[in-house]
């Protein structure tokens, strides 16, 4: 329960914690249980709130992707949570690249890339950063 009150925690992330303190496993996946039938443990919960965190630190949906795949939200969930209409992914790239480039357009092949590449970092998808980048060249 302390885990729980700090911050929300998939199924997964939890077990591996508590498995890692020494508990045993099959009691851990019945308190597991429990918790989640009594509403306490959630992934879907977890998801939201990790996204909506992610967003809002102008990552792209790729990196959001990647790291709720590693905390063991299932993909179907990873779906529902990442392409429902909340996020606007143009908006949320055009934002991180105008505050790292100053909203300065490349002006060579080797800028644009540099940009594309920091894009990219970020978690944005090829497509988004086409559309920012090439303008329809």
């Amino acid at each position: 329960m302390d885990l729980l009150a700090r911050r929300e925690h998939t199924r997964l992330e939890l077990r591996r914690k508590l498995c890692h303190k020494g508990f045993d496993e099959t009691l851990v996946d019945e308190v597991l249980a429990r918790l989640a039938a009594d509403g306490l443990l959630s992934d879907a919960r977890f998801a939201e709130s990790y996204v909506a965190a992610r967003v809002a630190r102008g990552e792209g949906p790729v990196r959001i992707r990647a790291a709720l795949r590693e905390k063991g939200v299932s993909d179907e969930l990873i779906a529902e949570v990442v392409d429902d209409d909340r996020a606007d992914w143009q908006v949320l790239i055009r934002e991180a690249w105008r505050k790292r480039f100053a909203g300065e357009y490349p002006q060579d092949h080797k800028e644009r890339a540099r940009q594309a590449r920091f894009l990219q970092q970020r978690g944005f998808t090829m497509e988004q950063i086409g559309a920012l980048l090439f303008r329809g060249e």
